[in-house]
């Protein structure tokens, strides 16, 4: 098993000291033979406090989209952000309600807490916008908070993926840098054994051809 340094030297011809922490991270992990790839449903809201949640609620209730549609995070239904329409809806209702209670007040000769032009409402609505903005402003950076995150685990991801793919094509490479040594190194015995073979047909052919000439020479001085 290779260590992260050999890995970070091997891979990626640097030392493994002077690689960033994701880096350093993935040649951890493929040393380890572990896996990096996290599960962002598991992950997510470890850490954070209670404002940082309730800046979160308020900004999907508001209409802040914080995760993208084709997250898989919006199969729950506390995840599906609220949606702007859910909000305008609402606020159309609180609207129309406040308005048509001071006019049903102002018609019936009852005291409105609030008669037109309705400054009141305009107060809480100032009110509203002025808190809602901050809360919004600070959940989107929250998100690109996130979004880098998840950028840096995508980062790590494919670096993986890709050190992988290396690390495998450098095993087949010696594979088959072993099975060409190994073919030759057989080829080698054949050859040595065949030429052992042909020399031992030859002494045998000129072991035969000795014999040979001998009984003729034998025969020859017994015709004679």
């Amino acid at each position: 098993m290779l260590k992260p340094e050999a890995i970070a030297r091997q891979l990626l011809g640097a030392d493994y000291h002077t690689l960033d922490e994701h880096t350093r991270n993935v040649a951890r992990h493929i040393a380890n033979r572990t896996r990096i790839t996290r599960n962002p449903r598991t992950h997510r809201g470890v850490g954070d406090s209670l404002g940082q949640r309730a800046a979160d609620a308020v900004a999907r209730f508001g209409g802040s989209q914080e995760y993208p549609p084709c997250c898989a995070l919006r199969d729950s239904p506390w995840e599906r952000p609220g949606g702007s329409w859910t909000f305008i809806g609402l606020f159309v209702v609180v609207l129309l309600g406040w308005v048509g209670l001071n006019t049903a007040l102002l018609t019936g000769g009852a005291h409105a807490f609030d008669p037109y032009p309705y400054i009141l409402l305009n107060l809480v609505l100032s009110m509203l916008a002025a808190i809602q903005a901050p809360i919004i402003l600070m959940s989107n950076n929250r998100q690109s908070e996130k979004d880098r995150m998840r950028a840096e685990h995508d980062y790590e991801v494919n670096l993986k993926a890709e050190l992988e793919i290396m690390l495998l094509h450098e095993k087949f490479d010696q594979l088959r840098q072993q099975q060409w040594t190994e073919m030759l190194a057989l080829q080698h015995q054949q050859m040595t054994h065949l030429a052992e073979l042909l020399a031992c047909a030859n002494r045998t052919c000129q072991a035969m051809d000795v014999r040979s000439a001998a009984s003729g020479d034998q025969r020859t001085v017994t015709g004679s």
